[in-house]
Formats: structure tokens, C-alpha cells, sequence
């Protein structure tokens, strides 16, 4: 009885285990089943892709049926993944070292962009297992392809490379002796390469022939790196494991079932596909000419504003409005417009507000404007003889009316001319905002290098459209300048 009764605990004890690790194995995949990213990309219905879409066969833009897309086979990775959660995939560009920056701050959901995972970059993301594994290659001009048969013949001479990529550490690591310079799109690199500043460029075995077989003046050197197979994984935010596990799930699928090999061909096919320069990019270029002026038409507008405030404030009597003022003035002329676009679009992120590109460009250049327009006018009203104030206050009038009425109309002359040099120079300036993927001239031009493997000759017809924006400009200011020098004539005439 009393063995039958032990018995009995046993087996109930053993069943209590069984339960107990059934439940202990349960409890990750139940915890992994949601996370707050894959949560908030399932509330809004939409996943962000993060890419910079200047690396074919990987990612890139193409006309297709005479509408801009942006295709590869990253892309169509991102697309399926995007389907198997059950969202829509929403792309946002920028440059390729913004990456990571705005997949840390929210800006983007994932980043599928070639890129491979790093000890470095693990330290800020997670990474999905491989989806693909390529070797490194050495892109030289066809002249010189029998100079350059292994990594010493480098040595003394300039190799390229892109910037926080494999292939800058691969190129640092074994080409002893040349001297690597890194630069931050393919497009440049090749460019150099062409005008013969670069003696070879290292790029990965699929981007290198693409452009191998895009241009019959490069061929690929038979170098050959020790350490050269890298892996390309998706990169997603290090708090988000059910998101990374639902990514895994498709990689291991697609390439299972051959459907990553299918996008490779697809990607490759389209990539070669011929067709005319300004049929296929004259959209492009008259795309970034638009957002170019519509960025400078906003930037001249509330840049004048806030530099008239910041002027009067300048000068006023009060003390902390003359701080305020002067702090803002020396910030802003002080820093690179470069860091404060980048300042403003992932530092509003940090906040919580999710202001766009164009809006953080829009509000950058504003700012920034502001800063040297107010020094414009403030010296344009100093140039005011001090007695037109004196015999305008001594008429009665106040020192608003004096300023409104007397001193403003006069400055107008000296502040026009150095006001148009500054928005001239923002126009100009407003090409810096590409970095964050604002859709501007110099973006769409960069997007046309990549596309149509031609380096030079967008910087060309980009050269020449900054060239007649700046023109028409300079002609429009000298117009006013007339208008206003004849006005004043005639004022003086009446007298």
C-alpha cells in the first residue's frame, strides 16, 4: 500500500515537472509573440523602411510605366516582410551613414540596406539573420586592369571606398600601404575613378559588376582580400525581439523556397534595362527643381521675418531680449548648417514629435536664414544717419513710427543688395538637406547616378539648373533695385 502510494507521488510529481517545463519553454515564445515596436507598426498599419537607394542591384530607382519606383531586391525583401505582418511598407531615403541614426531615434522600423552586421553596429541594433553573403571586389579602369593583379600593387596609390561600410575595413585592413579614402555614395567613388583621382574602388561582387557591366571602360581586378565574404542582414531597434523573429521568419523562407534568388534575377533585369537619359530622368531633375524653390521660397520668407525680429531685438534697450539675440545669432552663424538639419530632424524625434524631412529642411534653413539676415538688416539701419531719427523724433513721431516710417525705407537700399546675396546663398545651400532624404535637386541627382550609372553627367545638367535659378534670381533683385532707385529719384525730385 505505502509503495503503491509512492508510486502514485511519483508519477504525479513527474507530471508536475512535465507542466512545469511545458509552461517554462512556453513563456519565451508567448513573450516574444509582441513587442511595443511591432505593436505600433500593427496599430498604424504601416512598417518604415530606412534605405538609401543609390546601391544597385540592391535598392535603386527606376521608371517604370513613367512613374518614379524605388526597386531591387532589398526592396522586394522589405515588401514581403511587410506583407507577412500584415502592414503596408511606407520607404523613407536618406544617406547611408543616417541609417542607423534614425532607426535608434524611431524615424525609421528597419533598415535593409546591404547592410552587414558589424561588432560595432550590434552594439546599437539587432540584426536578422543572413539573407545573403558576397565577397568584395576591386573595381579598376580596363587600362589598368593587368597593373593591378593583387593588394600590394595599391600600395602609394588612393583606393575608394564608401564610407562606414565592410569594404572601408576590408580596404584598411589588407591594402597595406594605399591610401583609402572614403567617401559617402558608390556614385562618387566611381566618378573618381573615372577622372582618374582613384586607382581602384572596393565595392561588393554584385554592385561591382553591375557597374562593370554598365560602363566597358572599368573591369573588375582579380584581387582577391583574405577576408572578403560578408554577410548582409535587416537591421531592426535592439528592444524589439518579436519584430526580429517575425523578420527571421520570412529571410528563412524566401530562401528556402528560392523566391530571394528570383528577386536577385528580377533586380538584375531591371537594372540593365535600357532607355532614353532624359526620358528616363527628366522627371527627377524637374522634381528636385521644385522642392529646391519651394525650400528656398520658405526660407527666404520666414528666415526675412525672424531675421527682423531678431535685428530690432538686437538693438532694443532690454537686456535679455539683446542676449536672447545675440545667442541666437552666434549659434546659428557659428554652427554647420549640415548639423543643425541633422540636430532638428533627429533631435525633434527624441521629443516625441515625428516632423518629417521636408519640414525639418523647411525649418532648419529658416532658422538658419534668420541668423544672417538679421545681421543684414541690422546694418542696413545703422547705415541710417542717426539724425533722420532725431528729426523724425522731434516731428512727434514715436520710435516704432520713426523706425516703420523713416528709417526702414531708407535701409532698404543698403540692405537689398546683401539681402539677395543671402538668398542666393540659401538656394544653394539647400542642397545640404539631401542628407536626411529630402527629395531636392541635388538628392534626385544623386538618385540619377545611381540609376543610370552615369556620374558626370548629372552633376552637369544639376550644375546648369542651379546656374539659371541663380541667374533669374540675380535678375528679379536688380529689377527691385531699379524700382527702388527710382522711386527714390523721383522723391527726390518732388522734393
Amino acid at each position: 500500500m505505502i509503495k503503491q502510494k509512492i508510486g502514485v507521488l511519483m508519477v504525479l510529481g513527474l507530471l508536475l515537472l512535465g507542466s512545469f517545463s511545458s509552461l517554462i519553454d512556453l513563456q519565451p515564445t508567448q513573450a516574444a509573440s509582441t513587442d511595443p515596436t511591432l505593436t505600433a507598426i500593427k496599430k498604424r498599419g504601416y512598417m518604415v523602411l530606412g534605405v538609401s537607394a543609390d546601391y544597385p542591384p540592391y535598392e535603386f530607382h527606376k521608371t517604370i510605366n513613367g512613374e518614379d519606383k524605388i526597386v531591387g531586391f532589398d526592396i522586394a525583401l522589405a515588401r514581403q516582410i511587410a506583407k507577412d505582418i500584415g502592414v503596408e511598407l511606407h520607404i523613407k531615403e536618406m544617406g547611408f551613414d543616417s541609417l542607423l541614426g534614425s532607426l535608434k531615434t524611431g524615424k525609421a522600423d528597419m533598415i535593409v540596406s546591404a547592410m552587414t552586421p558589424t561588432p560595432e553596429r550590434k552594439k546599437e541594433v539587432a540584426f536578422s539573420d543572413s539573407y545573403l553573403t558576397v565577397g568584395q571586389s576591386v573595381i579598376v579602369r580596363k587600362d589598368d586592369v593587368d597593373k593591378y593583379q593583387s593588394v600590394m600593387d595599391f600600395k602609394g596609390d588612393k583606393v575608394g571606398v564608401q564610407k562606414q561600410t565592410t569594404q572601408e575595413t576590408v580596404a584598411k585592413d589588407e591594402m597595406a600601404g594605399a591610401q583609402i579614402v572614403s567617401l559617402e555614395k558608390v556614385t562618387d567613388l566611381i566618378l573618381n575613378l573615372q577622372q582618374k583621382k582613384f586607382a581602384g574602388v572596393v565595392v561588393e561582387e554584385p554592385v561591382a559588376a553591375a557597374y562593370v557591366q554598365s560602363n566597358s571602360a572599368l573591369a573588375l581586378s582579380k584581387v582577391k582580400f583574405t577576408n572578403s565574404d560578408y554577410d548582409c542582414a535587416v537591421a531592426v531597434s535592439k528592444d524589439a525581439p518579436a519584430y526580429l523573429a517575425a523578420v527571421n521568419k520570412t529571410i528563412r523562407r524566401v530562401k528556402k523556397n528560392g523566391q530571394f534568388a528570383e528577386w536577385r534575377k528580377e533586380a538584375n533585369a531591371q537594372m540593365l534595362t535600357k532607355q532614353n537619359f532624359f526620358q528616363g530622368y527628366g522627371s527627377y531633375f524637374l522634381k528636385g527643381t521644385g522642392i529646391t524653390i519651394i525650400l528656398t521660397i520658405i526660407g527666404v520668407f520666414f528666415g526675412s521675418l525672424l531675421g527682423t525680429l531678431l535685428a530690432l531685438m538686437k538693438r532694443a534697450k532690454n537686456k535679455i531680449a539683446k542676449a536672447i539675440a545675440i545667442v541666437y545669432i552666434q549659434y546659428f552663424r557659428g554652427t554647420p548648417l549640415l548639423v543643425q538639419v541633422f540636430m532638428i530632424y533627429f533631435g525633434t524625434q527624441i521629443l516625441h514629435l515625428n516632423v518629417s524631412a521636408f519640414a525639418s529642411a523647411a525649418i532648419a534653413l529658416s532658422l538658419n536664414s534668420g541668423a544672417y539676415v538679421s545681421e543684414v538688416i541690422r546694418s542696413g539701419i545703422e547705415s541710417v544717419a542717426q539724425g533722420q531719427s532725431e528729426a523724425a523724433r522731434s516731428l512727434g513721431l514715436s520710435q516704432k513710427q520713426t523706425m516703420r516710417l523713416v528709417v526702414l525705407p531708407q535701409a532698404i537700399k543698403t540692405i537689398l543688395p546683401a539681402l539677395g546675396n543671402e538668398f542666393i546663398s540659401l538656394l544653394k545651400e539647400s542642397a545640404i538637406v539631401s542628407v536626411i532624404g529630402v527629395g531636392e535637386l541635388m538628392f534626385q541627382t544623386s538618385v540619377v547616378q545611381g540609376s543610370s550609372f552615369k556620374p558626370f553627367l548629372p552633376l552637369v545638367i544639376t550644375s546648369l539648373i542651379y546656374f539659371v535659378l541663380t541667374l533669374l534670381l540675380s535678375l528679379l533683385l536688380k529689377y527691385f533695385e531699379k524700382k527702388l532707385h527710382a522711386k527714390d529719384s523721383l522723391n527726390k525730385a518732388n522734393g
